[in-house]
């Protein structure tokens, strides 16, 4: 179970990686050759990847990125703006041609996610996981647990904010106690 609690964090953390390196692939020469996507995945039979393509679609993986390949023209349209002031009317224009003609290319990322759930679980486990999600608690987890999340976020959050005023108060403190006001 911890596995799966596991997964939106890194996801989200992956997604933002990704994103944010969008400015700095724009700077490279178009010339460079393209790096590998992500480390070679043990092979998963079959089987394993069509399980682990159904849990995703039970959780409704698609979701965390529908928005990907118009998300990053977005943000690569901007970062080239930014470089090419004199370009931006040609830009504009170009964006919606470029997204449409990368449009679909999101799904590699479902692929790619059913890969890793292929190579993280056994085949039996994934089938133990697709029939834990189709059952009640199952349909519980997946309906409560974004609020579950956010819920905790926030509280954790909230709880960074307090505990730094008693961690400000320790500093202050010892350095009182060094005869230094801060």
């Amino acid at each position: 179970m911890k596995s799966v609690l596991k997964f939106l964090p890194a996801a989200t953390l992956a997604a933002g990686l990704a994103v944010s390196a969008i400015p700095a692939i724009a700077q490279q020469a178009p010339a460079q050759p393209k790096a590998a996507a992500a480390p070679a995945q043990p092979k998963a039979s079959p089987a394993a990847i069509a399980a682990a393509r159904e849990i995703l679609q039970i959780k409704n993986a698609t979701a965390m990125y529908t928005g990907a390949v118009p998300g990053l023209v977005e943000k690569t349209k901007i970062a080239l703006i930014q470089q090419n002031l004199n370009y931006q009317k040609d830009l504009n224009e170009v964006a919606p041609i470029v997204a449409q003609q990368l449009n679909g290319r999101q799904n590699e990322i479902g692929e790619g996610m059913a890969q890793i759930y292929a190579s993280e679980f056994t085949e039996q486990e994934l089938k133990d996981l697709v029939t834990f999600y189709r059952s009640p608690l199952g349909k519980k987890l997946i309906d409560a647990e974004p609020r579950a999340i956010g819920l905790s976020m926030a509280f954790m959050n909230s709880w960074a904010q307090n505990f730094s005023e008693t961690v400000m108060g320790a500093f202050r403190a010892e350095m009182r106690k060094r005869g230094k006001e801060i």
